[in-house]
């Protein structure tokens, strides 16, 4: 007896995962490219905005008549927001799952790294401000200049840019869903 049971759940086995892999195979996998994308940009929107605010904040700390230690202490949180966000855009896009068209794992890794590189870039300008000497305020101000620059190299070379996806469904799709305008 145990070996006939043994043998029909083996079976039965076979057949789940033959079924699963039929429903995995036929499009049950991963979201329409539109679903995908009108995720992606609900993700990014208010994720742009907050950099958009952070950026403003930045320039205005950079001119204000603040002291070193001041500017510092607000610089280091905008930094933190900054990289709360991107990490806050990056575990939804991630939750959006792999697009359903031709390299969309690629797709979906390209823009989960883009805002990875986006949050490390924002926690190392945070990290070197932190880090910044304010006895001395020339000092500081060029070392926050630095760090600045720096940030806005990182930055650029992560940026997210959907007019180069390789998938032309979802290329229609970022330009077509609402979410995205």
């Amino acid at each position: 007896m145990r070996t006939c049971r043994a043998s029909a759940a083996g079976k039965l086995t076979v057949v789940l995962a033959t079924l699963l892999l039929t429903v995995t195979a036929c499009g049950g996998g991963g979201p329409s490219p539109r679903a995908w994308a009108a995720s992606v940009c609900e993700a990014l929107t208010p994720w742009r905005a907050e950099i958009s605010k952070l950026t403003s904040s930045t320039r205005q700390q950079m001119t204000a008549q603040t002291t070193p230690a001041q500017a510092r202490e607000n610089l280091v949180r905008l930094f933190d927001g900054a990289r709360q966000a991107s990490e806050t855009a990056r575990r939804e896009v991630e939750r959006a799952g792999v697009p359903e068209t031709t390299g969309g794992d690629q797709i979906s890794a390209g823009f989960r790294g883009s805002l990875s590189r986006m949050r490390d870039a924002y926690g190392r300008a945070r990290d070197t401000i932190r880090g910044l000497d304010t006895s001395q305020p020339a000092t500081f101000y060029d070392g926050v200049q630095t760090a600045v620059e720096s940030l806005n190299k990182e930055y650029d070379a992560s940026a997210l840019d959907t007019s180069r996806l390789s998938s032309t469904e979802l290329k229609a799709a970022f330009d077509e869903v609402p979410e995205c305008r």
